[in-house]
C-alpha cells in the first residue's frame, strides 16, 4: 500500500500522537468460496477515499480534522488462525492507546480478531452485524476463522444483533439468536425495526459491516452478492441513530471484491466510512479530547485467554 495518508489528507491531521481515529487494513483473503479478491479491497477504499470531497453537506463538517492515523496493514497470511491472532494483537494495542479503531478487510474472518480484542477492552458489548449471511458456522472448511464463522465467537461472548440477513444455512438457526435478528425480508415491511434493533442494544456497541448487507443494485463488487439488499439512505439512517444513541466504539467494514470496470462500490465503501467517522465525531471540536473508556485489562481481574503482546 503505497498511500501515505488517508483520504490524502494534510500530514498535519495524520499523524498518531494527535490523531483520534486509526485506520487499520487488513487485506486478507484466505478462506473466501466464491469470488476471490477481497484482499484488494483495502488498496480500492483507499483509492476512492483519495477522490473523494471530505467536506460532509448533511453535517456540515470536516471529520478528517479529528485525525485519522493509516496504520501499517496487518499482512499476517500463513493461515486464518494466525491472521486473526495478528489482527486482535494489533487493534488491541491501538484502543489501548487511546484511539477510535476502525478496520477495513478484506474477508470478514479479519473481524474475529476485531471482535475479541473489543470484546476485551469494553464491558457488556454489543456487536451489530449488518451483513447479507450469518457467519454462525462453528467451523467451516477445517477452521473456525473461516469467513463463515465471522459471527460465531461473538454470538458467544458479546450481544450480537444481526441485520439484513437473508442467507444462512441449516445449522445456523441452532446457534442465532432469532429475537435479535433482523431479516431482511422482515425489515421490508416493518417500518418499526430500527428502534427494535437499536433497544436491544447495551450501551457499547461494536459495528461489524460486510459490504454484501447492500442491495447488490448499489453494491455489486462483493464475493457473495445477494438480492434484497439494504439502501444507501435507509442505511445512513439506521447508522445515524446508533451513532446518535450508542456509543460506538469501534468499527469495521468487510468485502469490498472490487472489479476494475466498476468503480461505484469501491467510492460506496469509502462514503460509508467517512460517514460513519461523521456520525462518531459530529458533535466534537477538534480540539476536544477524545476518552474511549475502554477498561485496561492490566488493571483489572480479567485475564484475557489469548495471547496478549503490546509489543507488535
Amino acid at each position: 500500500m503505497s498511500n501515505k495518508t488517508y483520504a490524502g489528507i494534510p500530514e498535519e491531521f495524520a499523524k498518531l500522537d494527535s490523531s483520534k481515529i486509526v485506520l487499520i487494513p487488513v487485506p486478507y483473503d484466505g478462506t473466501s468460496t466464491w469470488q476471490k479478491g477481497a484482499d484488494n479491497g483495502p488498496d480500492a477504499f483507499l483509492e476512492a477515499s483519495e477522490n473523494m470531497e471530505v467536506y460532509d453537506i448533511e453535517t456540515r463538517t470536516e471529520v478528517y480534522k479529528q485525525g485519522v492515523f493509516l496504520a501499517d496493514p496487518v499482512l499476517e497470511k500463513s493461515s486464518p488462525e494466525a491472521m486473526v491472532d495478528a489482527v486482535h494483537q494489533t487493534v488491541k494495542k491501538y484502543i489501548k492507546k487511546n484511539k477510535f479503531v476502525t478496520v477495513f478487510g478484506g474477508e470478514h474472518s479479519v473481524s474475529i480478531g476485531n471482535i475479541r480484542a473489543f470484546h476485551e477492552c469494553f464491558d457488556n458489548l454489543t456487536v451489530l452485524q449488518i451483513d447479507a449471511h450469518a457467519d454462525l458456522r462453528k467451523s467451516y472448511q477445517g477452521s473456525k476463522c473461516n469467513h463463515a464463522c465471522a459471527l460465531y465467537e461473538a454470538s458467544q461472548t458479546t450481544n450480537l444483533i444481526q441485520v439484513g440477513i437473508r442467507s444462512m444455512d441449516a445449522i445456523e438457526t441452532t446457534v442465532m439468536d432469532e429475537e435479535k435478528a433482523y431479516f431482511a425480508h422482515e425489515m421490508a415491511t416493518d417500518e418499526f425495526w430500527t428502534d427494535s434493533a437499536i433497544d436491544q442494544m447495551t450501551d457499547n456497541v461494536y459495528i461489524t459491516i460486510d459490504l454484501d448487507a447492500f442491495d447488490p443494485s448499489i453494491m455489486p463488487s462483493t464475493g457473495t452478492p445477494e438480492p434484497g439488499g439494504l439502501f444507501w439512505y435507509e442505511t445512513l439512517d439506521f447508522l445515524k441513530k446508533v451513532f446518535e444513541e450508542k456509543n460506538v466504539v469501534g468499527f469495521d467494514i468487510v468485502e469490498l471484491c472490487p472489479n476494475p470496470n466498476e468503480k461505484s462500490s469501491d467510492f460506496l465503501a469509502a462514503k460509508l466510512y467517512y460517514k460513519m467517522l461523521t456520525y462518531k465525531f459530529v458533535d466534537d471540536e477538534v480540539e476536544d479530547d477524545f476518552e474511549s473508556n475502554f477498561k485496561d485489562t492490566n488493571s483489572g481481574s480479567k485475564l484475557s485467554k489469548f495471547n496478549d503482546d503490546d509489543d507488535i
